[in-house]
Order: structure tokens, then C-alpha cells, then sequence
């Protein structure tokens, strides 16, 4: 063998196991991107859940506590708000999440004024959706919690050095985190004066 045919067989090797090498990079971003996507689906889950328990909630506590309706109206409105940002376009995960913040927050003004009925704390239905609602929100904090670790994973593969080459080459953009808005990380107010 002459050199240059091992020069040029050297020059082929090194090809081959640059490309394997940018396919499996590339396969790992794909693989996170859908895992962000699932995480967000599973989110999406839970929070579906939670839109359909808020109906049963609000009739159950307007039955005992009808001249609450400020508070029941606040979670009606940040209930459709929920189901309108899950149609909207755009930057629909941020929007999703802001509307899904202020349905959490009303629902935990809801059930604190709902403390102040006892005929309504002790009512079977009331106590059973209660139970269900406090299980989803543990199950939609999981889930905001895996997604969050995964987009860290992404957006981490996506910055660094040499995945970050690849990333910028196939346009792989990173990902939004799930997170609280200010207003959600204070205790609602409730005053039993009204």
C-alpha cells in the first residue's frame, strides 16, 4: 500500500467516525426534545384533569355558599381562561402556564373560604373532591418537576461544547422551564370579615 492510500483511508475513518459521531449527538437531542414534549403532554394531563374537576368544586360549594360568588366567579373566568390558552397560538406553554397559575391560585382561595362552612366541610361530595384536587395538584407538581429536570437536561445539552455545534446546525432552540409567576409564590389573602 502506498501512502497516500493510507492517508486516504486514514481520511475516510476519521469522516466516518466524525458523522457517527454528529448522528448520535443529534440522536440524543431528538431524544430530549420528545422527552420535554412528553413531559409537557404529561402536565397537560393533569391539568385537563384538574379543568374538569373545577365544575363539580365550584357547583358543590355554591350550593352552601352562594354569596361567595366573587370567589366563584374568579375560578369560573381563570377556568376558561385555562381552555382558552389551551387553543390559543403563539407562545402557547407560557400562556398555558400563566392561566393555569391563576386557576391554582383561586382554587386555594376557594378552599379557603370554603374553612369557614361547616355544613359544607363535612358534606361527603365537598370532601371527596377536595381529596381529588389536593392528588392532582401533587400529581401536576411531579410532572412540572420532571419536565423541568428534562428541559434542564435539553437546553444543557444544547449549550455545551460539542453538542451545542450540532444543536446549532439543526436548529434545536431551547426549551421554556415551568414555572410559578411571582403572584403564585405569595399566600392568597382571605378575609372572613366580608
Amino acid at each position: 500500500m502506498s501512502v497516500s492510500m493510507i492517508v486516504l483511508i486514514i481520511i475516510v475513518l476519521l469522516v466516518v467516525l466524525l458523522v457517527i459521531w454528529g448522528i448520535g449527538i443529534y440522536n440524543g437531542l431528538v431524544n430530549l426534545r420528545n422527552r420535554v414534549a412528553n413531559g409537557w403532554a404529561q402536565i397537560d394531563v393533569q391539568l385537563k384533569q384538574r379543568a374538569d374537576l373545577v365544575p363539580n368544586l365550584v357547583q358543590t360549594v355554591k350550593g352552601y355558599a352562594s354569596h361567595e360568588s366573587t370567589v366563584l366567579e374568579e375560578v369560573t373566568k381563570a377556568r376558561a381562561d385555562v381552555a382558552q390558552a389551551q387553543t390559543a397560538g403563539g407562545d402557547q406553554m407560557q400562556a398555558r402556564a400563566d392561566a393555569e397559575q391563576r386557576l391554582g391560585q383561586s382554587l386555594v382561595t376557594l378552599m379557603a373560604r370554603a374553612e369557614a362552612y361547616p355544613e359544607l366541610k363535612a358534606n361527603q361530595n365537598f370532601l371527596d373532591l377536595q381529596r381529588q384536587l389536593k392528588d392532582l395538584e401533587d400529581k401536576i407538581a411531579y410532572a412540572r418537576q420532571f419536565y423541568n429536570d428534562v428541559v434542564q437536561k435539553f437546553n444543557t445539552r444544547i449549550e455545551t461544547v460539542p453538542s451545542n455545534i450540532i444543536a446549532s446546525l439543526f436548529h434545536f432552540r431551547q426549551a421554556q422551564y415551568f414555572q410559578a409567576d411571582e403572584g403564585s409564590r405569595q399566600a392568597p389573602v382571605v378575609d372572613f370579615g366580608q
